[in-house]
C-alpha cells in the first residue's frame, strides 16, 4: 500500500513538473518572438532613416527629410579636398539622432556622417538621448596641418538611474589624408566619456593633443601610482580612520589639474598603499571649486563608519555661464567596500550656509539618529 502510494506521489510530481516545463518552455518561446519582433522592428525602422539619411544631396534636402538643423552651431571649416566649406548639424526629429553635413559653396552635400558617439547611448534602440549641442571647436589634434573636429552634445535620458538627468557625450572626428572624409577613433571616443575627460574642448584637447589623461585615477591600485601620475593631495583632509573589517585606513582626497580643471577623487588607501576603495563624489560637475570638508563616522546607525563630504564645485551652464554650487556626497560602509547614498540626496539639497556639523546631524537624523550634544 505504502509502494503504491509513494508511486502515485512520484507520479504527482513528474505530472507537476511536466506542466511546469511546458509553461516555461511557452513563456521562453513568446519572448525570443518578441526579442526577435523587436529586432525586427528596429531593423525596418532603421532602414526608413537611412533611406532619409542618404537621400539629402542639398542643403535644402535636409529639412526635408525630417532633420532639425541646429542653426546656431553652423561653421566653416577648411575641409581639405574641397577647400572651405559649411559644417551643417542635425537632429532626426524622430530619433534624435546628429548628422553632420558637410556643403560647399552651392549647397551641395559633399560628405555627411552620423557615425557619433552620442548615436550609441542606448544600444539596441532607435531613439537617443541626444538634446543639443554642447561645444563645437576645430583643432589639428594629430599634428598633420588638417582640421579635425572636438564635438560636445548634451544628452538626457527618459528612464533609468540618470532619467531627466543633462550629461555630457565627448567625440573627436579626425580629417583623412586626403581631405575627403572624416573618421573616429573609437577607442579615444571611449576614454574621453569613460574618464570624465568630455567637459570641454579644452579638456578633449589637452587628452588628445597633448597626452594628458585623468585614466590613471581611475586605474591606478597604489598611492604611489596616484603620485607618479601627478595626483595632488590635500593634506589638510587626509586622516588614518578604521573601518571595521576594512582595518585602518588612510583617506587621501587629491586632485588632478588638467585644461583648468581640478578633478577631485578620494582613494581610502591600506598601511601598504594599496588603494582598498575609491570615491567620486564631483559627479556631474566639472571641477572642485573648495572642500569643505570630509566626515568618517556612523551615518545609518549600523554600526560602521560612513563618510560624508561636501564641497563646492563649479560647472558650465547650457548657456556657457560659470556656475557654483555646492553639493554633499554620503558613502555608506558596506562588506567589502562603500555605496553611496540616494535616499537622503532625494530630499535635501544642500546650501551654501551649511556646515559639515548641520549635515552630519540632518543626514543622521533622517536615519532616526541624534548627533551628541
Amino acid at each position: 500500500m505504502k509502494k503504491v502510494r509513494r508511486n502515485r506521489a512520484v507520479l504527482c510530481i513528474i505530472v507537476v513538473l511536466a506542466v511546469l516545463m511546458k509553461y516555461s518552455l511557452v513563456a521562453l518561446a513568446s519572448e525570443t518572438l518578441d526579442g526577435a519582433q523587436k529586432q525586427e522592428n528596429v531593423k525596418s525602422l532603421y532602414q526608413e532613416y537611412r533611406s532619409r539619411l542618404e537621400a539629402i544631396k542639398q542643403k535644402q534636402d535636409i529639412s526635408d527629410n525630417g532633420f532639425d538643423i541646429q542653426q546656431d552651431q553652423i561653421f566653416p571649416i577648411v575641409f581639405g579636398g574641397y577647400g572651405e566649406v559649411s559644417m551643417i548639424p542635425a537632429f532626426d526629429k524622430n530619433y534624435c539622432r546628429l548628422a553632420l553635413f558637410f556643403a560647399d559653396g552651392q549647397g551641395a552635400i559633399i560628405y555627411k556622417t552620423d557615425q557619433l558617439e552620442s548615436n550609441n547611448r542606448i544600444l539596441g534602440q532607435m531613439k537617443q538621448p541626444n538634446s543639443k549641442i554642447a561645444a563645437v571647436s576645430f583643432q589639428d589634434l594629430n599634428q598633420d596641418t588638417l582640421m579635425d573636429i572636438i564635438l560636445i552634445t548634451y544628452c538626457v535620458n527618459d528612464s533609468g538611474a540618470y532619467a531627466g538627468k543633462t550629461y555630457k557625450i565627448g567625440d573627436v572626428l579626425f580629417q583623412n589624408a586626403k581631405g575627403t572624409a572624416f573618421y573616429r577613433d573609437y577607442r579615444i571616443a571611449d576614454k574621453i566619456n569613460r574618464f570624465g575627460m568630455n567637459k570641454s574642448s579644452e579638456l578633449i584637447a589637452a587628452f588628445v593633443r597633448d597626452g594628458y589623461s585623468t585614466e590613471f585615477m581611475y586605474t591606478s591600485t597604489t598611492l604611489e601610482e596616484l603620485l607618479e601620475n601627478g595626483l595632488e593631495i590635500i593634506t589638510e583632509q587626509c586622516h588614518f580612520r578604521t573601518f571595521g573589517k576594512l582595518g585602518r585606513l588612510q583617506v587621501v582626497p587629491g586632485t588632478y589639474h588638467i585644461a583648468d580643471y581640478d578633478v577631485f577623487m578620494i582613494y581610502l588607501v591600506d598601511e601598504e598603499g594599496f588603494i582598498v576603495s575609491s570615491l567620486q563624489p564631483m559627479g556631474k560637475y566639472d571641477n572642485l571649486y573648495a572642500l569643505k570638508g570630509i566626515n568618517c563616522r556612523d551615518i545609518d546607525g549600523d554600526g560602521l563608519k560612513d563618510i560624508i563630504v561636501l564641497a563646492r564645485y563649479s560647472y558650465e551652464g547650457e548657456d556657457g555661464e560659470l556656475l557654483v554650487e555646492p553639493d554633499y556626497a554620503v558613502y555608506y560602509q558596506r562588506t567589502g567596500g562603500f555605496s553611496i547614498d540616494t535616499e537622503i540626496k532625494s530630499t535635501y539639497q544642500c546650501s551654501d550656509e551649511d556646515t559639515m556639523e548641520i549635515l552630519v546631524e540632518k543626514a543622521r537624523a533622517y536615519w532616526g539618529w541624534e548627533t551628541e550634544s
